[in-house]
C-alpha cells in the first residue's frame, strides 16, 4: 500500500535540498501535486498529509476533483492544453492556469472570466513541434494583443523540456526561460508582473529549481 505521508515527506525533502543548493529560500518554490492519475479519493488522502496545491491536466478530471475536494483549504492549478469550448466550463473555479497557449484563448477566458485569472504564458524555449506553446519570436506580438484583457494577468511562463533532455540540454532550456522571465519582468507591463516560472516535474525540479523555478508540477513521486 502506498504511504503518502512518507513519499509527501520524501518529495518535500528533496525539494527542500534542491533550494538550499540553489541559495534559495524554502518558502520561494511552491509544490503542485498532479493528481491526473489517481482518484479524487486516492487525492484526498494525499491532500491530508499538508498538500496545499493541487494540480490537473483534464477539465473533466479538474472538476470532479474540485467539487469532491472543494471543502479543503487548496489552491487549484489547471496545468493542462485547454480547449477554448472547454474555458467557460472550468475557468472561474481555477486559481492558475499554466497553459496559455496562443492569444485566441486569452481571448475566450477574457469573455468567459469572472475575475482576473492568475495565468502563465506556455513558451516553447527548445521550438519542438510536438509541444504547444509560444516561440520566443512570437511573444512580443501575443502580449501586445493580450495587454487589453483585463481578466488575464500573465505571472509568469511555464516551459518543459523535451522527453529524453540531457541534464545539459534541460538546464539550457531552464536557463532561457528564466532569462526571459527576468527580461519581460523588467519591462514592468500592466497585469503582466512575470514574477513566477513554472517549470520542472519529478524527474527534473531540481534543475528547474536551480534556474529559477517558483513552481514544480511533481506527480509520479507522489504515488509510488
Amino acid at each position: 500500500m502506498t504511504d503518502f505521508q512518507k513519499n509527501k515527506d520524501l518529495v518535500f525533502e528533496q525539494v527542500a535540498q534542491a533550494t538550499k543548493a540553489a541559495n534559495r529560500s524554502q518558502e520561494s518554490v511552491k509544490i503542485i501535486a498532479v493528481t491526473k492519475y489517481v482518484d479524487s479519493g486516492v487525492a484526498a488522502r494525499l491532500i491530508d498529509t499538508g498538500i496545499e496545491h493541487i494540480g490537473e491536466n483534464r477539465v473533466d478530471m479538474f472538476l470532479d476533483k474540485y467539487e469532491a475536494l472543494k471543502d479543503k483549504n487548496l489552491t487549484w492549478h489547471l496545468i493542462g492544453t485547454l480547449q477554448r469550448r472547454k474555458v467557460k466550463n472550468v475557468i472561474n473555479y481555477v486559481d492558475y492556469f499554466h497553459a496559455l497557449d496562443s492569444v485566441k484563448l486569452a481571448a475566450e477566458i477574457q469573455k468567459r472570466a469572472e475575475h482576473p485569472i492568475k495565468c502563465f504564458l506556455q513558451v516553447n524555449i527548445s521550438e519542438e513541434e510536438s509541444k504547444h506553446g509560444f516561440k520566443v519570436s512570437e511573444i512580443d506580438e501575443a502580449l501586445a494583443e493580450i495587454s487589453d484583457f483585463d481578466k488575464v494577468e500573465i505571472v509568469g511562463l511555464m516551459t518543459m523540456a523535451p522527453k529524453n533532455a540531457s541534464e545539459s540540454e534541460i538546464d539550457d532550456i531552464f536557463g532561457k526561460a528564466d532569462k526571459l522571465r527576468q527580461e519581460l519582468q523588467a519591462r514592468q507591463l500592466a497585469h503582466m508582473p512575470f514574477t513566477e516560472l513554472s517549470m520542472g516535474m519529478s524527474g527534473d525540479f531540481p534543475i528547474a529549481i536551480r534556474n529559477g523555478a517558483t513552481f514544480v508540477r511533481i506527480g509520479s513521486s507522489f504515488f509510488k
